[in-house]
C-alpha cells in the first residue's frame, strides 16, 4: 500500500506540474503576444464548426462547443490535448492495429444470419459490433459475486491448456490468492497462464513490480497502460474489462473484478450486489479473440489464434443467441449505447435495469421517458450506499425528471449495486463487463 501511495503522489505531482506549465505558458501569451487570442479564437471557431458537422452525440460535443466559444485559447489547448487524444494515443493505436489484423478470426455463420432476418436487435450487433452471433451455448447467470467465484475456482482447477485473465482490478485477499494458487499450480504443469491487469485500477492494490513477481511464478503478465507522471491525459485510456477464458471451453465475464469486496468480504459499502456469467459454447471464441487481440497489441506472442479455439461436438439444449462483443474509444459506432437504446425503444412490456452510475445523455433520457409514457414498465435499480458520493449526487439529479415520466427508480438499500444489466420482455438481456 505504501508503494502505491508513493506512485499515486508521483503521478499527481507530474500532472500538477503539467497544468502549472500550461497555465504559465498561457499567461505569458496573454501578456506578451496579443494576437494569440485572435488566432486561437479563429482556430476555436473552426473546431466548433467541425464538431457541429461531425458530431454523432451532442451530449459529448456540446460542452466542448461551449468551452471553445467562451474560452478560445484555453478551450483550444484542452481540446487538442484531451478531445483529440484518442487518435494520438500509442496505446489505442496498438489496439486498433491488432484489431484490424485479427478481424479475420471473427467469422459469422451465415446460417445464423439467415435465422436472424426478423430480429433487428441481434442483426444490429452482427452488422456493427464486428463479433459473430453464436447459437450453441449454455449460459449461467450468477446474481452475486460469491456465487460466480465458486464456479470460477471449479473451472480453473479443470484447466489443461491455457488460462487467460483480463481485469481492471486485482487485489490481494482471499479471492485473488485462491485464484493465484491455482494459476501457479497450473503454470508448473505447463498450462499457458496469462494475466493482464490495468495499472490505474491496481494502483492502490498492487506494487509496481508485481508483474515481475507473477512472471517468476511462470505466469505471463501485461500491465495495461503503465502510469507515467509525464504521460499526461493518455493515462485516461484504461482497460476496464473483466474476462476469464479457460481452454477455449469456458468463459466468465460480468461486473466482478478480482478483489474481496466483489465477493462480499470486507465491503465498505454494505452488501455488494454484483453479477457474473459463465458461457460454455461457441461464444467463448469471441472472448478468446478479444483477449488475444488485446494481448498481442503489446506482446506479439501469437501468430495464429486458431490453436486456442475449441471445437464443440455437443449441441446445447438451450435456444437463443449469444453475442459477446467489445469496443474501444476509436470505434466509429457507439455500439454499447446503441444496444441499450434499441432495447428500450423496442420494448413492449418491460425494461429492468441495474446500474451503479445513472449518468445518462439526452438520447437515453428521452428513450427511457418515452418508453414509460407508452406504457412500458421501466425500472432502474441504483445503489443505496454509493461508492463515489460526488458521482452519486449526479445520479440523483436524474431521478426527478425520469420519475415524472413514469420511470420507477429503486435504491438497493442493503448496499452498493455494481451490476450493469438490462432485461426486457423475457426476450433480450445484456450483462456488461466494463
Amino acid at each position: 500500500m505504501g508503494m502505491a501511495i508513493k506512485r499515486a503522489i508521483i503521478v499527481i505531482l507530474g500532472l500538477v506540474l503539467q497544468i502549472l506549465l500550461s497555465v504559465s505558458i498561457y499567461l505569458y501569451f496573454i501578456e506578451h503576444i496579443a494576437f494569440i487570442n485572435i488566432l486561437f479564437a479563429v482556430i476555436g471557431l473552426l473546431l466548433v464548426l467541425r464538431l457541429i458537422k461531425n458530431s454523432k452525440n451532442y451530449s459529448y460535443t456540446l460542452p466542448w462547443i461551449i468551452i471553445l466559444i467562451l474560452f478560445p485559447l484555453v478551450g483550444t489547448l484542452l481540446y487538442i490535448i484531451l478531445g483529440s487524444n484518442k487518435a494520438k494515443s500509442k496505446t489505442l493505436k496498438n489496439i486498433l492495429q491488432s484489431e484490424t489484423v485479427n478481424k479475420k478470426y471473427l467469422v459469422q455463420d451465415e446460417k445464423i444470419i439467415e435465422e436472424l432476418k426478423d430480429n433487428s436487435k441481434i442483426k444490429y450487433l452482427s452488422n456493427f459490433s464486428g463479433y459473430p452471433v453464436t447459437k450453441n451455448n449454455d449460459v449461467t447467470y450468477y446474481p452475486l459475486g460469491e456465487k460466480a467465484f465458486e464456479a470460477i475456482l471449479e473451472e480453473l482447477n479443470k484447466a489443461e491448456k491455457f488460462i487467460f485473465l483480463e481485469y481492471f482490478i486485482v487485489s490481494h485477499g482471499k479471492m485473488w490468492h485462491s485464484i493465484l494458487d491455482i494459476l501457479e499450480k497450473k503454470a508448473k504443469q505447463g498450462v499457458d497462464v496469462r494475466v493482464m491487469y490495468d495499472d490505474l485500477g491496481c494502483l492502490s492494490t498492487l506494487n509496481k513490480s508485481y508483474s515481475k513477481e507473477l512472471q517468476e511464478k511462470g505466469i505471463k503478465c501485461i500491465v495495461f497502460n503503465n502510469l507515467n507522471p509525464i504521460a499526461g491525459v493518455i493515462m485516461n485510456n484504461r482497460d476496464h474489462r473483466k474476462i476469464m477464458v479457460i481452454d477455449g471451453k469456458v468463459a466468465f465475464s460480468g461486473g466482478i473484478n478480482i478483489a474481496d469486496e466483489y465477493i462480499n468480504i470486507n465491503s465498505k459499502y454494505g452488501h455488494w450486489k454484483d453479477n457474473g456469467i459463465r458461457i460454455i459454447g461457441d461464444a467463448v471464441w469471441n472472448y478468446t479473440v478479444m483477449f488475444l487481440t488485446m494481448w498481442n497489441a503489446f506482446r506479439n506472442d501469437d501468430e495464429d489464434f486458431t490453436k486456442f479455439k475449441y471445437d464443440y461436438s455437443y449441441k446445447s439444449n438451450t435456444s437463443g443467441y449469444v453475442v459477446p462483443y467489445g469496443e474501444t474509444p476509436l470505434d466509429e459506432e457507439i455500439t454499447g449505447e446503441d444496444v441499450y437504446l434499441n432495447i428500450i425503444n423496442q420494448a413492449n412490456h418491460y425494461v429492468y435495469i441495474f446500474t451503479p452510475y445513472l449518468i445518462i445523455d439526452t438520447d437515453m433520457i428521452n428513450s427511457l421517458n418515452l418508453a414509460a409514457k407508452r406504457g412500458v414498465d421501466v425500472r432502474i435499480v441504483i445503489p443505496g450506499i454509493p461508492d463515489k458520493k460526488v458521482v452519486y449526487t449526479l445520479t440523483e439529479s436524474y431521478i426527478e425528471p425520469l420519475v415524472k415520466s413514469g420511470v420507477k427508480i429503486y435504491k438497493y438499500t442493503p448496499g452498493f449495486v455494481h451490476s450493469k444489466v438490462y432485461v426486457s420482455d423475457d426476450r433480450v438481456a445484456t450483462c456488461r463487463n466494463n
